[in-house]
């Protein structure tokens, strides 16, 4: 069985990347595809499954910085949008009630408002996936997607554990000693190393010290997953872990799309009943607009951010798993809930892809909002006078913006990825703000380079250099485009895409170091 379901899991993702799909819609349509020839779900993919999902919350938890989930926005976003969509969808089921439609009638007030609950979530794993594979996950509207994905499941998790009748059991008040701990993570983290111990430190920190010891104590396992990847989030190496399980977590991942194949055997009333769920997922995008829209977002952002979360849940399947246990939902309710999560990211995949697309040619008759107004997280970004930018303000960044005011004023903006090393250098009086010069949304927030003679790409990474350049070419900069890079072929290849300019940091390192030496020690060499 493991050997078909490899063959499926793969033959399907292939044909849907060839597609232009994500390869889950293909791990997605293989479980129905299996499951129409009489396979079933078994408990080692359900094992792998759950494992993705703590793995994958771990990691967010990794890039997830709490302040993120105590801005108004993300736990007022949330909590607005939850309520909303929880109330019209429980009228629109009523109607259904009313009208007399299968299973619905047979559902009383509680019920309903509970399949309503499950339906106003969105799916955390596929905005993930589509972000990851977009390279957006730390745009502002990829930002603001995952924040309020974070607060669905810490409500979900709440309702589970509350539903269940299963407190906590009183010595959980212990966990609130975990963020004292933190030092001691961050030392044993400093420890590990780069290689298969620091991938061994993730999944012990996922699996043992966050999910074994939430469920120990009678916590949802999943949710401390998360919590410990935000304890660590604070670390230099968080980003290096979290790229350390990413493939680990990818793999898991297809098990969890094909076991919602394998869980749900299609039927005609309960494949009705998902064609009808389906309905109102154009209110639930358009309520996520309205919400992000009301708290002063852009318009890109706000529908970028509703575009991702244009789906149906996991988590919702969850819900409504736990309310066929308890008697609360017809198993009809239940299928049709699993084809319309499923059928959902079938609908969404394809949307999110043409994202950008859509917004160009709805953002004729979008309103937008007075640039003064804009959220403080939003804000459009105005060069100034700045005839220098300087993209990535590390060592080589910095010391390249202090040359320039040594020699020419203070004529640069520095861009730099890390808010508080952002801080760091306006403390020390460098004109620097933080942004990510690999994100396409800052770009579309600069008002105008017409002043801008020179951009330096001095981020550490090639590919970051080359995301940088081509946006800078997508958007007809006039200026001179100047970049580092770290071997020959590298900077080959900036040079054939359109720089003006390309250095090694290694041997322009060198000759810096003998040209100092030679200005200060002046040692008396004699000519061969």
């Amino acid at each position: 069985m493991e050997l078909t379901l490899i063959t499926a899991a793969f033959a399907a993702g292939f044909i849907a990347l060839k597609c232009n799909l994500p390869p889950l819609v293909g791990f997605l349509l293989a479980g129905f595809g299996l499951n129409a020839f009489g396979y079933t779900s078994n408990e080692t993919i359900v094992t792998l499954a759950d494992l993705g999902v703590t793995l994958l919350l771990f990691t967010i938890g990794l890039k997830l910085d709490i302040k993120t989930l105590l801005s108004k926005e993300i736990w007022a976003g949330a909590t607005v949008h939850n309520l909303l969509s929880t109330a019209l969808f429980t009228a629109a089921l009523l109607l259904l009630k009313v009208l007399g439609v299968s299973s619905i009638a047979a559902m009383n007030i509680e019920q309903i408002m509970l399949l309503g609950f499950a339906l106003s979530f969105s799916s955390t794993v596929f905005a993930v996936k589509s972000l990851q594979e977009k390279g957006e996950m730390n745009a502002t509207y990829g930002t603001l997607a995952i924040g309020i994905l974070v607060m669905q499941d810490i409500f979900a998790v709440i309702f589970l554990t509350a539903s269940t009748g299963k407190i906590p059991e009183w010595y959980a008040i212990a966990l609130f000693a975990l963020p004292l701990m933190r030092p001691l993570f961050y030392k044993l983290l400093d420890k590990v190393g780069h290689g298969e111990m620091l991938v061994l430190f993730g999944i012990f920190f996922a699996l043992v010290v966050g999910a074994g010891l939430f469920e120990l104590v009678g916590m949802k396992a999943d949710l401390g997953a998360l919590i410990l990847g935000m304890l660590l989030a604070g670390h230099k190496k968080a980003s290096e872990l979290s790229k350390s399980l990413f493939n680990l977590k990818e793999l898991f991942l297809v098990c969890f799309f094909l076991n919602i194949g394998l869980s749900a055997q299609p039927t005609m009333t309960g494949l009705a009943l998902a064609l009808l769920f389906l309905l109102l997922l154009p209110i639930k995008g358009l309520l996520y607009f309205l919400v992000l829209n009301a708290f002063k977002f852009r318009v890109r952002t706000s529908l970028l951010a509703s575009l991702s979360l244009f789906n149906f849940s996991e988590f919702g399947l969850i819900v409504g798993g736990l309310a066929f246990k308890m008697g609360w939902m017809s198993g009809d309710i239940l299928v049709a809930l699993a084809l319309a999560v499923s059928i959902s990211f079938v609908i969404s995949a394809p949307i999110n892809r043409k994202g950008h697309e859509i917004y160009q040619r709805s953002n004729r008759w979008l309103k937008e909002h007075a640039a003064e107004k804009l959220n403080q997280r939003d804000q459009l970004i105005n060069p100034g006078s700045a005839q220098v930018l300087i993209l990535g303000m590390g060592r080589i960044g910095t010391g390249a913006y202090d040359e320039l005011v040594s020699n020419y004023g203070n004529i640069s903006l520095g861009i730099e990825v890390r808010d508080e090393a952002a801080k760091s250098h306006r403390e020390k009086g460098r004109n620097v703000i933080q942004g990510d010069a690999t994100d396409p949304d800052f770009w579309e927030r600069i008002l105008d380079t017409a002043h801008v003679k020179l951009v330096l790409l001095a981020m550490p990474h090639h590919q970051g250099n080359q995301i940088a350049l081509e946006q800078l070419q997508a958007r007809n900069f006039r200026g001179q485009i100047a970049a580092i890079a770290e071997y020959q072929d590298q900077m080959d290849i900036l040079l054939e895409n359109g720089v003006d300019a390309a250095f090694n940091i290694y041997s322009e390192a060198g000759a810096g170091f003998a040209n100092n030496v030679c200005d200060q020690l002046q040692p008396n060499f004699q000519k061969p």
